[in-house]
């Protein structure tokens, strides 16, 4: 996915996705790369976590038998 960035405010972000920018998202400039500015273009990449999510899963589990 990719993301542009529309414009920083304070410590924010302001990135535009979707193919036409028709969503937005506030996210921190200090989870960017270095030296990221107003127009980069940004890929995006999410990945499920099976190992962390199983791992919360058993947290919870003890926590809730304890």
């Amino acid at each position: 996915m990719r993301a542009v960035i529309d414009r920083v405010e304070r410590e924010l972000a302001v990135l535009l996705l979707g193919d036409k920018g028709e969503f937005k998202l506030n996210f921190p400039l200090s989870l960017l790369p270095a030296g990221c500015k107003e127009g980069d273009v940004l890929n995006i990449f999410i990945e499920r976590d099976v190992v962390g999510t199983e791992q919360a899963k058993e947290r919870v589990s003890s926590l809730m038998e304890s």
